[in-house]
């Protein structure tokens, strides 16, 4: 190549070297081993994001899990609590059958003439006959005494009250 010997700029032209050094060609890598690498690095990076997302998912499960496994606990404890409250209440109904039940027998044995009958059978007891009246004749005095002492009630009120009672007239 010929060069023009005069120059403009002010830095040094370059020599040529007179021999061409031996550049060693390595082999290129290819479309393929890059496109392989590549694709074995998105293949890691898309199974630590499955890797993610499958546990994202094992624990929103786990979550759902726990929430319908308290509602349906706490469910159980409502129904067992209504159960009980529905015993209670059969049992209060069948109470309240017997005392209504043990009330109106009071009542019928309280009956003047059932009890009349069993003091006669039972104790053996009669009517009372004019027979056995007693008359008492009282005497019609009063035995009643007046007091013959008479009350004297003390004041015991201090000087303020004194005042007070003078000013309203008592």
């Amino acid at each position: 190549m010929a060069y023009n010997r005069y120059q403009y700029e002010t830095s040094p032209r370059k020599l040529q070297p007179e021999y061409e050094p031996i550049i060693k060609k390595y082999p290129k890598k290819t479309k393929a081993k890059k496109s392989k690498v590549k694709t074995l690095k998105k293949q890691k990076i898309q199974s630590k994001r499955k890797i993610k997302i499958q546990i994202k998912i094992i624990g929103y499960l786990i979550i759902i899990f726990t929430i319908l496994f308290a509602i349906s606990y706490r469910n159980a404890l409502i129904d067992k609590n209504f159960l009980e409250v529905k015993d209670l209440r059969n049992n209060l109904a069948a109470i309240q059958k017997e005392n209504e039940q043990l009330e109106v027998s009071i009542e019928n044995s309280l009956n003047l003439q059932t009890i009349e009958q069993s003091a006669k059978e039972i104790l053996g007891m009669q009517k009372l006959n004019n027979k056995q009246t007693i008359y008492i004749n009282l005497p019609k005095q009063d035995y009643i005494e007046p007091a013959t002492e008479e009350i004297i009630k003390e004041d015991n009120t201090n000087w303020f009250e004194k005042i007070l009672n003078f000013i309203m007239g008592k």
